[in-house]
C-alpha cells in the first residue's frame, strides 16, 4: 500500500477520465487527441498520465525533449510521441532507436537531418505568426523542400497558436489570421500532390475557444488536467473540467509563537499577539515559489492556514490559530480541497503572481506521486 510521506501529490484518476470525455465530446469526430504531457506532464508525472491516458485509446503523445520521449517509452508508452522542441545532433541517433517524431525547427534543421544519414519520422512546424519555431508559411519552397528529402518522412505539419487564450477583437482576429495562414499552407501543399500527412494547430485554448476547427490532431495541455493558466480566464467552451492534482505536506510541529517573537529567516514575519504557528515539510525546492511568503493559505481540517514568514527550501510556515484540532503529522493541502474550501493552481499562480502552468510544471521530483 502507498506511504505518503512529507509532501506528495495526489491525482485523481477519475477526474482525468472525465476530461478527457468531455474534450473528445467538444472535438469533431475524426479529430484525435494529442495529449501534452512536456514538463512531466505540467507536473503531474508523464509515466503515470501517458499510462492512464494509453488505457483510454490516446495513442499519440507531446513531448518537449528527447529525453521525455525516451522516459515514456522506457515506461511502456508505444504510440507516437512528437517532440516539439529543438533536438541537437548530438541526439539525432536517439530519435531513430527509440522511434521517435522530431519537429522540423526550420529547413536549415531538415538540412542537418537529412545530412545526418539516419531516417527520421517529422512532423514539420509551420511558423504562422508566433515567430518562435518553424518554416515561414509564406515560405513554400522552403516547406516543400523539406518534403523532398529523402532521409525525412513527414507524417505531419502544425503550428501554434500564441493569441487564442485572448478575448480581445484584436487577439481573436490575429488567432483567425494564424488559421487562415495555416490553412493556406494546407491547401497548396494538396494543390501539389502532397497528402498522407497529419496536421494539428490548437492547444488547450485553441480547443477551448476555436473547437469548431475540423484538423487530425488537438494538442490538449493545461486544460486536459482540469486547470486553466489564470485564475478568471474565461473560454467559449461549456466544459465543466475537473482538476487532477492535489498536493498535499505534513504538519511537522506546533508551535506557540510568543507576543513580539519572529518566525523564520529573517524574522520576516512579527506577530502582535500570541498565535501557534506549524511547520509543513514542503518547500521551494519542491516547488513552492518563494514569491508566496507571507502570502495566500493552506488549508488543514476544512480552514484555512494563512503563510508566515519566508518560504524555505525544505519547509514553510503557516498560521494555526484558528485550527484548533490540528496535530503533527497532520495534512495540510497546498493544492486541492478540504471540507467545503478549495484551493487551485490557479490561486496558487495568482498569489504568485505567474500562471498555473509555471506553477505545476515546476513541482519537483522529491514529491511523490500516486494516483488514486
Amino acid at each position: 500500500m502507498y506511504q505518503k510521506g512529507r509532501a506528495w501529490i495526489e491525482l485523481n484518476r477519475g477526474h482525468l477520465m472525465d476530461n478527457i470525455r468531455q474534450f473528445r465530446m467538444l472535438l469533431p469526430a475524426d479529430c484525435a487527441l494529442m495529449p501534452a504531457v512536456k514538463a512531466n506532464a505540467y507536473g503531474h508525472g508523464a509515466p503515470l498520465i501517458a499510462g492512464a491516458l494509453q488505457e483510454q485509446g490516446v495513442h499519440s503523445f507531446c513531448v518537449a525533449s528527447v529525453a521525455e520521449g525516451i522516459e515514456l517509452r522506457q515506461a511502456g508508452i508505444w504510440g507516437e510521441i512528437l517532440v516539439l522542441g529543438y533536438t541537437h545532433p548530438g541526439q539525432f541517433s536517439d530519435l531513430a532507436y527509440y522511434s521517435l517524431t522530431q519537429t522540423v525547427v526550420d529547413l536549415e534543421y531538415a538540412r542537418k537531418m537529412q545530412e545526418d544519414g539516419h531516417r527520421f519520422t517529422v512532423h514539420i512546424g509551420i511558423d504562422t505568426g508566433m515567430h518562435r519555431l518553424g518554416e515561414r508559411w509564406d515560405n513554400l519552397e522552403g516547406i516543400l523542400e523539406i518534403f523532398r528529402f529523402p532521409n525525412l518522412k513527414v507524417t505531419g505539419i502544425y503550428s501554434h497558436l500564441c493569441a487564442s487564450d485572448g478575448i480581445t477583437q484584436w487577439e481573436r482576429t490575429y488567432t483567425l489570421e494564424q488559421i487562415r495562414h495555416f490553412e493556406s499552407v494546407v491547401e497548396e501543399l494538396h494543390r501539389k500532390g502532397i497528402f498522407g500527412f497529419k496536421c494539428h494547430l490548437q492547444g488547450s485554448y485553441g480547443i477551448l475557444n476555436y473547437s469548431e476547427l475540423c484538423f487530425d490532431y488537438a494538442r490538449a495541455g493545461i486544460a486536459l488536467y482540469g486547470i486553466l493558466s489564470g485564475k478568471g480566464d474565461k473560454v467559449d467552451a461549456p466544459l465543466q473540467l475537473h482538476p487532477v492534482l492535489s498536493l498535499k505536506a505534513r504538519v511537522e510541529t506546533v508551535k506557540t509563537l510568543y507576543r513580539g517573537e519572529g518566525a523564520g529567516y529573517g524574522l520576516a514575519y512579527r506577530t502582535g499577539e500570541n498565535r501557534k504557528i506549524g511547520a509543513l515539510s514542503i518547500g521551494y525546492a519542491d516547488g513552492i515559489p518563494r514569491s508566496l511568503s507571507n502570502c495566500g493559505y493552506v488549508l488543514c481540517h476544512g480552514r484555512k492556514a494563512p503563510v508566515i514568514g519566508r518560504i524555505c527550501m525544505d519547509q514553510m510556515l503557516v498560521d494555526l490559530t484558528d485550527v484548533p484540532q490540528v496535530r503533527a503529522g497532520d495534512e495540510a493541502i497546498l493544492i486541492g480541497r478540504s471540507g467545503d474550501l478549495e484551493i487551485r493552481a490557479e490561486d496558487l499562480a495568482s498569489w504568485a503572481g505567474t500562471i498555473s502552468n509555471e506553477i505545476l510544471s515546476r513541482l519537483g521530483s522529491r514529491l511523490e506521486r500516486v494516483m488514486e
